[in-house]
């Protein structure tokens, strides 16, 4: 955990520690992060392996809109006012002011310091995981017509996706960055066998 000053600074610190192998175990959007693992393990030799959660894929049913960024996401919610659901987290929500058209329902797990940038909005704090009874119900009752979320894939957050397909909700869904040059692995047990495979 912590940033170990750049590529650089983590470099200094694996050759520092001894350390043999790096695991990338950030979250698939800590972009910044995992390009430092990889530009510190190119310079180091240290080998390394992302351990990550696959992406959430589209079924036939789901109404997705793909963008690259947040200011794609913005941009995808159209002139037409409607109600939003932004669950892509606490940070960038102020680039959402440029469309102060819409309502907006922001679930977060602290209080945003951009919050106030919305002219019309309802916080929800929560963190979770999330049944699919309760998406269903939030989403009914708030009226929700777009759900903005990163793809952040596993279970803990899937309900949303799904509650979305059910009640033909559109998904402006943030695609993730490039990830690493280095093998990427989705069971901690594959994990396991790679360091013992060393």
């Amino acid at each position: 955990m912590g940033g170990f000053g750049g590529a650089e600074g983590l470099a200094v610190y694996i050759r520092a520690e001894g350390i043999d192998a790096v695991v990338d175990a950030t979250h698939p959007f800590a972009g910044r992060m995992s390009a430092n693992a990889a530009s510190a393990c190119r310079a180091t030799g240290a080998p390394l392996v992302v351990f990550t959660r696959p992406a959430w894929a589209p079924r036939p049913s789901d109404r997705w809109t793909e963008v690259a960024s947040i200011d794609d996401a913005v941009e995808a919610l159209g002139a037409a006012r409607q109600t939003v659901f932004l669950t892509q987290g606490k940070l960038q929500l102020a680039a959402f002011a440029r469309a102060p058209q819409h309502r907006y329902i922001v679930r977060a797990i602290d209080p945003p310091a951009e919050i106030g940038a919305l002219p019309d909005c309802r916080l929800i704090l929560s963190r979770g995981p999330f049944a699919l009874a309760d998406e269903l119900k939030l989403m009914r009752e708030e009226g929700v017509e777009t759900l903005v979320t990163k793809n952040s894939g596993g279970r803990a957050t899937y309900a949303k996706i799904e509650a979305a397909r059910t009640l033909g909700v559109d998904v402006v869904m943030l695609r993730r960055p490039k990830p690493p040059d280095a093998e990427a692995l989705y069971d901690l047990d594959a994990v396991m066998e790679w360091i013992a495979a060393l």
